[in-house]
């Protein structure tokens, strides 16, 4: 077998899995001396096609954990659009400081279905989409470092010929984390959608080109008809600060976040 080229792909609504997925696949590529392409999963009309691969490729695929494992709204694109036909790929997750739980047995196992042969994987931690509070700054300087070594072990294996698959902790099938609130209470956001603050919104758009669903109107962006996933973009990428959440069990489930998952997690890699 003979690699010709590695890919960094990945679906990053806020830019953290980007930047681990892209770290890795520099780093694989520059150990096995081979050129890197980037193709981010993350707009819809980026998930418009489908992406087929061969067995002369890499492929670092990432996505960051929802409630545990991968964004429900976004599986069946990873399920649908991703071809590999025999390709390498590196499993990788983000999370936001409480727990990968079940999404990186979740995204290994996906891969393997749409035929890709994941041999390494790694679950690595990122600024929590909710809140500042946790995970502020990662992944950071030592983080990319754990990155680059965890992408040099990699391409070792694929040198030295080692195709194993690589085995995750967690059940590709478990259910969804269920969010709870500050008194310890199961709570329903599922219908919680971004309001604006008109006074500060100028209408600029910003927020309708960083929704990864398309969900917030183009002619009036204070409305959002189409699904929302709390993804937290258009509230990160507005420059003006007009968007924000004040749905009540959101704003629960998210203080209770802050209150029990303060310390910093470590990361995990598998090879």
């Amino acid at each position: 077998m003979e690699l010709k080229k590695v890919w960094a792909v990945y679906y990053s609504a806020t830019g953290t899995t980007a930047k681990v997925v892209r770290a890795a696949a520099e780093g694989i590529a520059e150990k096995l001396g081979l050129p890197m392409e980037e193709r981010s999963f993350t707009r819809p009309g980026e998930r418009a096609e489908t992406l087929n691969f061969t067995a002369e490729d890499l492929v670092v695929a990432g996505s960051p954990t929802y409630a545990g494992k991968l964004p429900n709204k976004l599986l069946p694109d990873f399920q649908e659009k991703l071809r590999g036909n025999g390709a390498l790929a590196v499993a990788v997750v983000l999370f936001g400081n409480r727990s990968y739980d079940n999404s990186l047995a979740e995204l290994r196992a996906v891969l393997e279905a749409d035929g890709f042969r994941p041999i390494a994987a790694g679950a690595f931690v990122g600024r929590h989409a909710f809140t500042d509070e946790l995970a502020f700054g990662r992944p950071g300087w030592s983080d990319l470092a754990e990155v680059r070594e965890f992408a040099g072990k990699t391409a070792e294996k694929v040198l030295a010929g080692d195709l194993t698959p690589v085995q995750v902790p967690g059940d590709p099938a478990a259910p969804y984390y269920v969010p709870k609130g500050v008194d310890g209470e199961p709570v329903k956001f599922l219908k919680a959608k971004p309001k604006t603050h008109l006074s500060r919104c100028n209408g600029c758009g910003a927020c309708v080109r960083a929704c990864p669903m398309g969900a917030i109107d183009p002619a009036d962006v204070s409305q959002v008809p189409g699904t929302c996933i709390k993804c937290q973009s258009c509230v990160r990428k507005c420059t003006r600060g007009a968007k924000y959440f004040d749905d009540p069990a959101f704003l629960s489930h998210v203080a209770m976040l802050e209150q029990h998952f303060r310390e910093p997690k470590e990361n995990q890699v598998f090879l």
